[in-house]
């Protein structure tokens, strides 16, 4: 027989009640009163019965993420963090792929597990705020990544221009001045491209390098394969690069590849930096300089919004006040693919 609330109550010597407001977290129970039901549900080894908890609510305790590619690295670190965000609220995680499909997406926001889930994150390729704002469907919702600014719905990003101008400077910082560019796309769903090309050109700009269009090579993807075939290309056009900016981590290792298997050294002869400071990154030999964004940051502050939208009843938009969009925060990490192997290991 399944241990009741009514059975832990008995053994403590108090209501049902009580033992409710101690398993709900309620502060105001006295502490002697507290430990006795503890050590009563640990005698009794109660587990809440959780579905009925749910019901009475009105939630599931369930959220979704959707994400583009479950396969690439930086969502599946940034899944691990959200994860355990989720936790914290007493969330299980329900996660989907979308490819980046419009329709695909469409669908996620239009409803058809708004009696599966308490809220949902997205991070959207092909959305528009059209899209968004014809959103009838009131599950609570918070947006990641670059394709949508100053939309109906709480959005959590960082600044990926100040990040690629960030990681241009770099590059120019150590006395390179032709500079390649990995990553370009000029598909609907490049937004993440093209913000970080913007970044690019600003840092040329700002330190008087011409921007030429031969030093910048368009990928269909942000894959292994596409970075080795562009560095490839570069390296069989004259003058070459002594430096590459790669729009992500993954490139980047592409890009490492080709570079060793011609003989070019890193940094001597072309230093390398990616961006989003995926673990292979850290221990590539050499470790890769990259533009490391605050994943955690990024997980906590969506899910909290998320969770403040599910607190207030949930409408699927943002509060009276507007919606908000944080900018989380990065960091450069310099490591040996720009200084060196004094530059430091993996980090």
């Amino acid at each position: 027989m399944r241990t009741t609330l009514r059975d832990v109550a008995e053994l403590a010597g108090v209501s049902p009640k009580t033992v409710s407001n101690v398993v709900n977290g309620y502060v105001h129970v006295r502490a002697s009163t507290r430990s006795r039901v503890e050590e009563a549900i640990a005698t009794l080894n109660y587990r809440p019965n959780l579905s009925a908890r749910s019901l009475r609510r009105g939630r599931t305790g369930v959220i979704a993420l959707a994400v583009p590619e479950l396969d690439v690295p930086y969502f599946a670190e940034l899944a691990r963090h959200l994860v355990s965000e989720a936790d914290r609220h007493g969330w299980t995680v329900l996660v989907d792929q979308t490819e980046g499909v419009q329709e695909r997406e469409r669908q996620i926001i239009g409803g058809l597990r708004d009696q599966l889930i308490d809220g949902l994150i997205l991070s959207p390729l092909a959305l528009t705020v059209g899209d968004l704002a014809a959103r009838t469907d009131s599950t609570p919702m918070v947006l990641l990544g670059e394709r949508i600014h100053n939309g109906p719905a709480d959005h959590v990003v960082i600044d990926n221009v100040a990040a690629a101008r960030d990681a241009t400077a770099h590059l120019i910082g150590l006395g390179r001045t032709r500079i390649a560019a990995i990553g370009a796309q000029e598909v609907p769903e490049g937004m993440t491209a093209r913000v970080r090309l913007e970044g690019y050109r600003r840092a040329l700009a700002e330190a008087g390098l011409p921007y030429d269009e031969r030093l910048v090579v368009p990928t269909d993807r942000f894959d292994r394969a596409d970075g080795a075939a562009a560095m490839a290309a570069l390296l069989d056009r004259s003058p070459r690069p002594d430096a590459v900016f790669c729009f992500s981590d993954v490139l980047a290792l592409g890009v490492l590849r080709t570079l060793a298997e011609r003989g070019v050294r890193v940094p001597e002869d072309v230093a390398v930096v990616g961006f989003d400071d995926i673990q292979d990154g850290r221990y590539s030999v050499p470790t890769l300089s990259t533009i490391s964004p605050d994943k955690q940051q990024i997980a906590r502050v969506a899910v909290d919004l998320l969770n403040q939208q599910v607190v207030r009843g949930g409408s699927g938009q943002a509060d009276a006040a507007g919606p908000q969009e944080i900018f989380a925060s990065y960091t450069l990490k310099a490591r040996e693919s720009t200084l060196g192997r004094s530059g430091g290991g993996p980090s």
